[in-house]
């Protein structure tokens, strides 16, 4: 049994070996294998004679062989001589910096570096994959300028400390501000370095150094993107982009650069304008667009270039907001009245003369502020000393033209144009106003009495001409029945005459009969006659008068009525004469025929020569007469 178990320690031996091939090998041959993901760092416990056994003062690693860390270390792959005794080899992974980010080295070891600097300058070493090559290439000890981008490096981390930080974005319409912790000193009378090219923006800050740069705010900025910045050479501050709107210009105010010869010759006396890239204030103003300006180093002024609007008003403030400390002017009067007006003013800047603007004032408050608010305020406290404020509200269009020329001048001295002076609500003392507005409903109800007084007359007098064209009807009217009733007393007359003739032979002898008995009787009713038509003189008297009262058209109506009647009496009257005897037999003959031919009452003149008005008017008076005494006449006249 004892030689079965011997048979078997060589199997167990051969296992063994396997596990352990690796330190057996190291025993044997000092054997190493790097596996492919590692690297081997070497250290040496000690050195055989005849080498270097220390290494110099200040140093950590060994590049000649001596005694301890090594420069050089062992790439993946396969190593023999590496002794156990002498070596002690260590893999460690290989440095990975993943996409968007940098990875920051620090030196352990090399040469110092200079006074003044804090970063090691740039050595050939193959992105620190070579740290003999490092050493041996001056290579300073501390934070390096350089660093390595994303990917997989071999690295001595014995030497090398890397540390991955984010790579450095840049958002849209923005712009970032750089600051440099390395290079020489910024130069005296300058708050910024001088302007370095070559530098891929700041991402190969060893050649910044080398081109002289310097540590401070650098003039250059950095646009939108990303960039491989050194946090340990640059530190930035990202800015929104300067922008000018429509509307405005931007004049630049620049910090450094080289002093520049004044443009604006020798009347100007408020301050130098310079050309673009010099310190001051640049003759050039920025149009409308976006800027990457470095607020640190230059300063941009906006100057609207349109019509601007500055309210002098309590309640009033326009969106550029240069008049919110501007309010409504206070003034007295002459009278001793305070009271309150709004005041606005237009002004416009011309594009080329907003640099002279700026150069005087600085900026568009300080020009409201230190020119116009004085100005208008004190043009109106003035203008107002010198009137009553009664005065003053009738004057207003006078005096908002004399404001406007006088602002006008003033602000041409400072090349700005006043384009317009308005002056807005006029608020007197509640006091005035009251008088005021008192005076003016006194003077509203006069003029209101004095329309209704016309109204008034007008209407008086259309009455009256519509009452005297009324009477003028009734005149007419009496006018016509007049010459009516002539006309038909005439016809009458007539026709009597041509009945008259054709009886005139048979008749005569009986007409000569009763021609004393119709004498009589006509004297008889003549003294009727006269009487009566005197009453009705008197009684159209009486009745023209009382129409005089009420219309000089009626009472001539009445009066050429009553004048008619009379007349026709009167020729009735006078109208039976010598014949009245034969005519009066022709009707009575002609009566039997039931043809009324003599009149009931013959009416004739006093000297017998009677006509047919006569008649008529007898007739006219028997019809007014009261019907009883009529009868009475008729049997009288038979």
């Amino acid at each position: 049994m004892s030689n079965g178990i011997l048979s078997f320690w060589w199997i167990g031996l051969l296992i063994l070996c396997i596990i352990l091939y690796k330190y057996i090998l190291r025993f044997l041959f000092g054997m190493v294998i790097v596996p492919e993901d590692r690297i081997g760092l070497v250290t040496k416990k000690f050195v055989l004679i005849g080498t270097d056994k220390e290494l110099p003062d200040g140093r950590i690693i060994a590049t000649k062989g001596e005694a301890g860390f090594q420069a050089k270390a062992l790439a993946p792959g396969l190593y023999f001589g590496m002794w156990f005794w002498q070596y002690d080899v260590t893999m460690e992974k290989f440095t990975i910096i993943p996409e968007g980010q940098i990875g920051l080295v620090l030196a352990r070891d090399g040469a110092s570096i200079p006074t003044g600097n804090i970063l090691g300058q740039k050595v050939d070493s193959d992105n620190f994959q070579d740290a003999e090559k490092f050493l041996s290439n001056g290579g300073q000890r501390g934070r390096q300028a350089a660093y390595i981008t994303a990917g997989s490096y071999r690295i001595n981390t014995m030497l090398f400390q890397i540390s991955v930080t984010d790579m450095v974005r840049i958002q849209e319409s923005m712009v970032g501000i750089v600051t440099t912790l390395d290079g020489q000193p910024i130069e005296a009378g300058q708050i910024a370095g001088k302007l370095v090219e070559s530098h891929n923006n700041f991402q190969d800050f060893d050649r910044f150094i080398k081109e002289g740069g310097n540590r401070g705010l650098q003039p250059q900025v950095i646009l939108a993107g990303s960039y491989n910045l050194n946090p340990w050479a640059v530190q930035m501050e990202e800015i929104p982009m300067t922008e000018i709107s429509i509307g405005y210009v931007g004049v630049v105010i620049s910090f450094i650069g080289m002093e520049g010869h004044d443009l604006t010759g020798s009347e100007f006396k408020h301050g130098n304008i310079v050309e673009k890239g010099y310190k001051g204030v640049w003759m050039e103003p920025l149009g409308p667009g976006k800027y990457p300006i470095n607020k640190y180093i230059m300063k941009v002024e906006l100057v609207p270039t349109t019509n601007l609007v500055l309210n002098w008003a309590s309640a009033r403030s326009e969106a550029h907001n240069l008049d919110k400390n501007l309010s409504t002017i206070t003034v007295r009067s002459k009278d001793g009245f305070p009271f309150n007006l709004d005041v606005a003013q237009i002004i416009h800047v011309p594009t080329t003369e907003a640099p002279k603007v700026i150069a005087r004032f600085g900026n568009m408050v300080n020009l409201v502020s230190q020119v116009l608010e004085p100005t208008i305020g004190n043009y109106f406290r003035n203008s107002a000393q010198d009137s009553d404020v009664i005065a003053f509200l009738s004057t207003r269009k006078e005096r908002q033209e004399s404001a406007k020329e006088h602002i006008k001048k003033v602000l041409d001295e400072y090349n700005v144009n006043a384009v317009d002076t308005l002056i807005g609500d006029i608020v007197p003392p509640e006091s005035l106003m009251k008088t005021l507005t008192d005076r003016k409903i006194a003077e509203e109800q006069k003029i209101t009495y004095d329309t209704q007084k016309k109204a008034q007359e007008t209407r008086q007098g259309m009455e009256k001409e519509t009452a005297i064209a009324d009477m003028q009807k009734d005149i007419v009217k009496a006018q016509q029945s007049v010459e009516i009733a002539e006309r038909t007393a005439s016809a009458t007359v007539k026709k009597s005459e041509g009945d008259a003739a054709g009886v005139k032979l048979a008749v005569g002898a009986e007409a000569e009969a009763t021609k004393m008995r119709a004498f009589a009787e006509a004297e008889a009713t003549k003294a009727r006659a006269v009487a009566e038509s005197e009453a009705i003189k008197l009684r159209a008297g009486a009745q023209a008068e009382q129409i005089s009262l009420t219309g000089n058209a009626e009472a001539e109506k009445i009066l050429a009525i009553g004048k008619s009647t009379a007349e026709a009496y009167e020729l009735a009257v006078n109208a039976l004469g010598g014949e009245n005897f034969t005519r009066y037999k022709i009707t009575e003959e002609l009566s039997k025929g039931n043809i009324k031919l003599i009149p009931d009452i013959l009416i004739g003149g006093g000297n017998g020569n009677g006509s047919a008005m006569d008649g008529l008017l007898g007739l006219k008076l028997m019809e007014m007469m009261d019907p009883k005494k009529k009868e009475e006449v008729q049997n009288k006249a038979e």
